[in-house]
């Protein structure tokens, strides 16, 4: 999962503080100015999801504007996973 992260220029995983995700870990990448990919980290399994922030300062401090899971329990080795993810960023 790291080089995925990396690969992808994710954030470091950190507290999530605005109880979005019940204050499990939370990595991000950027999409534009307001629309975000973040993956959650819950215990070792990870969830995608594509969000809507005012700003990328917001993210883990406040609630998101939009919030939709793309994929749940993230398995780097499954294509259609891995198709959802490229979908967004290219």
């Amino acid at each position: 999962m790291e080089n995925v992260l990396k690969y992808y220029e994710f954030s470091d995983f950190f507290e999530d503080k605005s109880k979005t995700f019940l204050g499990e870990k939370i990595a991000y990448t950027e999409l534009n100015e307001q629309h975000f990919l973040i993956f959650e980290n819950k215990n070792e399994t990870y969830n995608l999801y594509v969000s809507k922030f005012q700003k990328k300062e917001d993210i883990g401090l406040k609630p998101p504007e939009i919030l939709e899971l793309l994929v749940k329990n993230y398995d780097k080795s499954l294509s259609e996973h891995r198709v959802v993810l490229r979908k967004y960023l290219y």
